[in-house]
């Protein structure tokens, strides 16, 4: 794992009039590795998201991604920068099968997005390189399911392949086991270090399974109100006395991000 930063946020922040989501975020994304942001209900964690991904546009701060200022540049440009992003609520095509929907991804990453009307076979480059995602996933066997009739631990692994289907280097995993089973959790979270680990990529995570997060994590931000309430590795956090508070007091009576 390299340690020099890949993303970078300085002193970033979001205001919705006098909501002050987002209230001078310093962070810093070491390459290669999984960095999990968390934090009681309405500390901030999808506002953050939604500004690091270029889905809302900071009231002030910046974002740094490999040394390069791209505040406020809209989420479909910083695919072409390496960042994907998932979220909450799962984001597929449920009338389309599971092939079509990463085939689909990949022609419009790939440039072939405006020739929708080509047969598919016109384009076999995107075919290939979203079978080679869905056989990754273990999703080979359901290639020709319609996406809305696979289970939500399907449509979790959908989603993910969705987003590696255009070999983003940093994913933003926004709630990747929320509404899953449990007993579904920890094949998800073993995809997605395996996929850490075979290709170097780096993963912001937000995540409200602590087991899980305690687990997979290198480094932990812990956000309160809009800000960092502490930051270090799962052991050092784990232990502190603030986050610690945060997580067993009044705060999960907080309105929702």
């Amino acid at each position: 794992m390299n340690s020099a930063p890949i993303l970078q946020t300085v002193n970033l922040a979001k205001h919705f009039g006098g909501l002050k989501a987002v209230d001078g975020i310093n962070l810093s994304v070491a390459e290669g590795s999984l960095h999990a942001i968390i934090g009681p209900n309405g500390a901030g964690k999808t506002t953050l998201f939604h500004l690091i991904s270029g889905h809302l546009p900071p009231t002030r701060g910046q974002v740094i991604l490999r040394g390069k200022d791209v505040t406020g540049m809209p989420a479909h440009r910083l695919v072409h920068y390496g960042l994907g992003r998932s979220f909450q609520i799962t984001n597929i095509f449920p009338d389309l099968t599971v092939q079509e929907n990463v085939r689909l991804a990949a022609q419009a990453v790939g440039g072939g997005s405006l020739q929708v009307w080509r047969h598919y076979r016109a384009f076999p480059q995107y075919l290939e390189q979203a079978m080679a995602v869905i056989e990754q996933l273990g999703l080979a066997d359901q290639s020709m399911q319609m996406a809305r009739t696979l289970p939500h631990g399907g449509k979790r692994k959908l989603e993910l392949a969705i987003l590696l289907v255009s070999d983003p280097d940093i994913l933003l995993l926004d709630e990747p086991t929320a509404g899953m089973a449990s007993e579904d959790v920890p094949e998800l979270m073993s995809l997605i270090e395996h996929i850490r680990r075979a290709s170097g990529k780096t993963i912001l995570l937000v995540e409200h399974n602590m087991n899980v997060v305690m687990r997979v994590s290198d480094r932990i931000t812990v956000m309160h109100q809009g800000h960092v309430l502490a930051e270090g590795t799962p052991a050092e956090v784990a232990t502190n006395e603030e986050v610690l508070k945060a997580y067993l007091g009044e705060l999960y009576d907080a309105p929702d991000d």
